[in-house]
């Protein structure tokens, strides 16, 4: 993308370096952060943490959220029967029976815009708000939310604030500005495995003995470390070494450990394909996400690829969508017998729609390209109501029929009921009069936040 580098995940042994569980990364960088941290929300905050659903390489709006079985079959091909929802004169996409199910707890935005076809462009616009670029490079949602409700803003959680699950995403760095210690830890690993182990540093084919015993000779050989612990700064640094192993081989491992939940609870996000049965990365993601969510971590993003249909793009829905209505359908109603969707969002899209005409020609074969002109998102909990549309598109999904949406809109909604000012300081490192989210000012196009469904 114009204007930034190219990302570099952050590797889980650059935890114990950067001093991603707090007080050490602080200290090393300089101290605290002028943030804006401390100014008073404008409103209570209604939601405590965001679980970002982020289907990488844009879904069809017309197979999932958004059918337009009306258009005909160059627009809706096979998929061509969409299903009513618990929500009165609400349809979805035929693969998504559990979401209809669930359609009470949810809201579809089914006018979201940008006009960007370029994935890394898209995907920065969409989640940052910004205009790709300009000369800076502005945080996501992932890292304002760090910036604002993690450790300097007084979060005393052992596990990073800002979480995904389980690679990073790798369109442009999430932190933008803000450095690195607002960059997601990633946790690699597999969730559908037996016992789910974040990687990094811990290594693989030792057990948590075997690790101790290692850390322990390294600790020995480390002769100049135990000298300079005496120094207050990097007393503080060893601090957050102990916390960043407690997290990998300690109490804070026991997030992670989906082995402690239920088979019958690890089972609902289970894939039933009709004649088999399938454990998979995403649903099991979203079981760790709930956990996460119940220790109060601020922002957890599951990464969910594979999304950019080109070719054959019945086969890859009838691939994926199974799998994420499985995913998320289970995922909100765990929140809520959990007592957790009030207070927690749950936002779904990827960086673009498809275009709405199938491109039925060799060798696509039925496949759909890149659309920014509008897409769909899907908005649950934290303060968002259930059961609405908002905006439409026009009869074949091409255009935007009514009430816009920008991706600045809808991350404005996302801070403000996290009770984060969108009008707000945002603290960068030239202390440039910036705000959360643009203003008009900025030249960005906005329509205003979603009330109808705050």
């Amino acid at each position: 993308m114009s204007g930034t580098s190219r990302f570099e995940p952050v590797s889980r042994r650059e935890v114990l370096v950067r001093g991603l569980a707090g007080t050490a990364g602080l200290l090393l960088a300089g101290g605290r952060a002028a943030s804006g941290a401390d100014k008073a929300p404008p409103k209570p905050p209604r939601a405590k943490s965001v679980i970002q659903i982020w289907l990488a390489g844009g879904p069809s709006h017309l197979d999932s959220f958004d059918p337009k079985p009306e258009a005909g079959n160059d627009y809706c091909g096979p998929l061509n029967n969409p299903i009513a929802t618990n929500a009165d004169g609400i349809r979805i996409g035929e693969l998504l029976p559990r979401l209809a199910k669930q359609a009470d707890k949810f809201s579809i935005v089914r006018s979201m815009t940008h006009g960007d076809n370029g994935h890394e462009t898209a995907a920065y616009l969409t989640q940052t708000g910004r205009r790709p670029g300009d000369r800076l490079v502005f945080p996501c949602a992932g890292a304002v939310v760090s910036l604002f409700k993690g450790y300097e803003a007084g979060y005393k959680g052992l596990i990073p604030p800002y979480i995904v699950l389980t690679q990073s995403q790798g369109r442009f760095s999430e932190a933008g500005f803000l450095g690195a210690r607002h960059m997601p830890f990633a946790t690699g690993g597999d969730p559908a495995q037996q016992k789910f182990m974040v990687e990094g540093v811990v290594s693989p084919g030792l057990n948590d003995q075997q690790q101790a015993k290692r850390r322990e000779l390294l600790r020995k050989l480390d002769t100049l470390g135990s000298v300079l612990k005496t120094d207050p700064a990097l007393k503080a640094f060893y601090q957050s070494e102990d916390q960043a192993y407690d997290m990998i081989l300690g109490d804070g491992a026991k997030a992670f450990d989906l082995s402690q939940e239920s088979d019958d609870v690890r089972k609902r996000y289970d894939v039933n394909w009709g004649t088999w049965i399938s454990r998979t990365r995403f649903g099991q993601s979203c079981l760790a996400a709930r956990r996460l969510v119940q220790r109060g971590v601020p922002y957890i993003t599951i990464n969910f690829g594979g999304w950019d249909s080109h070719t054959d793009n019945f086969k890859v829905m009838r691939q994926l969508l199974p799998d994420l209505d499985t995913g998320l359908a289970s995922l909100l109603a765990d929140l809520a017998e959990h007592g957790l969707l009030e207070s927690t969002i749950v936002w779904c899209c990827g960086e673009f729609g498809r275009t709405p005409r199938i491109d039925w020609g060799a060798p696509w074969n039925g496949g759909r390209n890149h659309y920014g002109k509008v897409f769909s998102a899907l908005v649950a909990g934290g303060g968002f109501k259930g059961g609405r549309i908002v905006g439409s598109s026009d009869a074949k999904g091409e255009e935007v029929k009514d009430r816009p949406v920008y991706p600045c809109d809808l991350l404005g909604s996302i801070y403000e009921l996290m009770g984060i000012d969108p009008g707000g300081k945002l603290a960068n490192p030239m202390d440039l009069p910036l705000t959360v989210t643009p203003t008009k000012a900025d030249g960005i196009p906005m329509a205003g936040r979603l009330k109808e469904i705050m």
